[in-house]
């Protein structure tokens, strides 16, 4: 493949992506609770116009910078209001992360390897789960690749005074800025500490000096600073929250989705396989080339870049899968270049490998069959039915690879038919989604409600995140106020809750017509407390929805008691359940 057919290649990488994470988008409901906080984020931009502040349930929200919501909000505007428009702008963001990969790893080790790390990257399992859905890391995933693969470019000439590094180094900052505008100060902290500690292992600090920093600094300001001046001016107060509570305090003493160090071992184990298991591969081959001073460079970037990442979020308790996204890019790209030169290992040692491959997957794929089936009390059985069909794929996708191996002297058939397999799993990972929608999407509760426009709509002790969105109006939050608190300042703001029972008795009984989004375990005491009786009028997985009227007689209406599937929740009939009388054996 001829350096002059760089840029196709790197094109058709991520549109070979976009192939994959863009067809049936819409399709899952919005997930809880992220994508469902998201989606009504950007959505309230779009109806209020207001590009500043965010909202969510029409209260102030300044736990994150806006650049998704102002993504999203565009698709909306293109759209309309739905799950692909939402889900779009993650998708494309990771289209262009398999394209910035392609982009670096043939920097880095030639076209074959950066195309095949892109074919990699592109069918991570978490990279292709997290292109699907609407959250904030893959903005932050693909802005960080971007701005280390162009400190990359500036720095691998050697000579950071020439026009075209300095014009690189620019591009490092406007990313850098951009990610900051994504997800925060940790796109700097994290971008500037690979460089620095890149730089400095190479021995090359003095070079420090002839870099264009002055104009790095003000390209950062120009893009990222803006945003926060104008949203400190409105809103006082947002900026200590925002960079001391959000991110400081939250860094060192967060408790939230509290995990020990350990936490993204799995993570990256089970997110990248099975292609991890050909990193060891690619760092030897690394080693072996014959221009061992540029790709030992190369191959030291990519275990900084992996490490700090790793190690810089391990450090809180407050951890999330899809924080480790910006570390899988490395990982990908050392996988690349061993695959794409398999043929130069020899055939014997070849075989070897690939049998070793497909045992070490065929006893994962046993133990993670008992696992799941000794689990699916808790998850169910679909989802342990689709979590073992994918380890068996796997396991036979990787008994495949290993007879090629044998049979065949054509590297390409045993990258083929890896990808092959893991292209068929993230089919079956689609559906294993929808599967587990039933218990952590509230989309078919909110078109149950939907028929009742014009009522209230309140959340008994929590705040369904995608209810708004959903129904186009606002969610009363009774005895809630949970990440909404720090601005519902103005009387606006704080009329959308209910701070104590008798107030929501008060609205229960009186003439408006409402509607309650209530858990289980709380129906009990709901039906000795309001009155006039509640009516069932719509469920789904933990929850049900309340009525203090007649219901009308088109609606769905479901039992207060689980059916077989537990949480699983489908609508039943009849219609006018009142809430007294399903509890009463509770």
């Amino acid at each position: 493949m001829a350096p002059r057919n760089r840029w196709l290649r790197i094109v058709l990488s991520g549109l070979i992506a976009a192939l994959l994470y863009l067809p049936a988008l819409g399709a899952p409901p919005l997930w809880e609770p992220d994508e469902g906080r998201y989606a009504e984020i950007a959505r309230e931009m779009v109806i209020s116009g207001d590009y500043v502040t965010p909202r969510d349930n029409m209260v102030r929200y300044f736990e994150k910078p806006p650049l998704v919501y102002w993504a999203e909000s565009a698709a909306i505007h293109l759209f309309g209001p739905t799950e692909f428009a939402i889900r779009l702008p993650a998708a494309l963001f990771t289209a262009g992360e398999v394209a910035a990969t392609c982009a670096i790893g043939e920097a880095m080790f030639g076209a074959a390897a950066g195309l095949t790390s892109a074919v990699v990257l592109a069918l991570c399992p978490l990279v292709f789960a997290f292109a699907r859905f609407a959250t904030l890391d893959p903005a932050l995933t693909f802005l960080l690749t971007m701005a280390v693969g162009a400190f990359y470019f500036a720095a691998a000439p050697g000579d950071f005074g020439s026009r075209a590094s300095r014009r690189w180094m620019l591009v490092a900052s406007a990313m850098l800025a951009l990610g900051t505008l994504a997800k925060g100060p940790v796109a700097l902290i994290l971008g500037g500490a690979i460089a620095l500690a890149w730089i400095l292992v190479e021995r090359r600090g003095r070079e420090i000096a002839r870099m264009p920093i002055l104009r790095c600094v003000a390209v950062y300001t120009i893009i990222a600073v803006p945003w926060f001046v104008a949203a400190g001016l409105r809103n006082p107060g947002f900026l200590r929250f925002f960079f001391v509570h959000e991110h400081l305090q939250r860094f060192v003493s967060s408790q939230e989705h509290g995990w020990g160090p350990y936490f993204f071992i799995p993570i990256v184990v089970g997110g990248t396989w099975p292609w991890l298991f050909f990193v060891p591969s690619g760092v030897a081959i690394a080693r072996e080339t014959r221009d061992s001073a540029r790709t030992r460079s190369a191959l030291r970037l990519l275990g900084i870049w992996f490490a700090l990442i790793f190690i810089f979020f391990s450090i809180p308790r407050s951890k999330l899968g899809s924080y480790i996204l910006p570390a899988i890019p490395p990982i990908a790209i050392v996988a690349g270049l061993a695959l794409s030169r398999l043929s130069a290992m020899g055939n014997e040692r070849v075989e070897r490998l690939m049998r070793l491959f497909a045992l070490v997957n065929v006893i994962g794929a046993l133990t993670a069959v008992a696992v799941l089936i000794a689990l699916r009390g808790k998850i169910g059985t679909a989802l342990a039915l689709d979590g073992s069909t994918i380890a068996a794929t796997v396991a036979a996708g990787s008994i495949a690879a290993s007879l090629l191996a044998r049979t065949s002297r054509r590297s390409s058939y045993v990258f083929a038919a890896i990808a092959i397999t893991m292209a068929t799993t993230t089919v079956l990972g689609e559906h294993a989604r929808i599967d587990a929608s039933a218990q952590t999407s509230y989309r078919a509760l909110a078109r149950q409600v939907e028929q009742y426009r014009g009522c209230a709509v309140a959340s008994y002790r929590h705040y369904v995140q995608s209810l708004p969105f959903y129904t186009g109006q606002r969610e009363l939050l009774v005895q809630y106020w949970g990440e909404l608190a720090p601005f519902a300042e103005s009387p606006e703001e704080r009329a959308g809750f209910i701070g104590t029972e008798g107030k929501l008795r008060e609205l229960w009984a009186s003439s408006q017509c409402v509607v309650l989004i209530a858990n289980r375990k709380d129906l009990s005491a709901l039906a000795q407390s309001l009155s006039p009786a509640p009516q069932i009028i719509g469920c789904e997985g933990k929850k049900l929805a309340l009525y203090n009227r007649t219901p009308t007689e088109s609606a769905l209406g479901c039992t207060a008691e689980p059916d077989a599937n537990g949480d699983k929740t489908s609508f039943q009939q009849p219609v006018r359940t009142p809430l007294g009388n399903a509890t009463a054996g509770l």
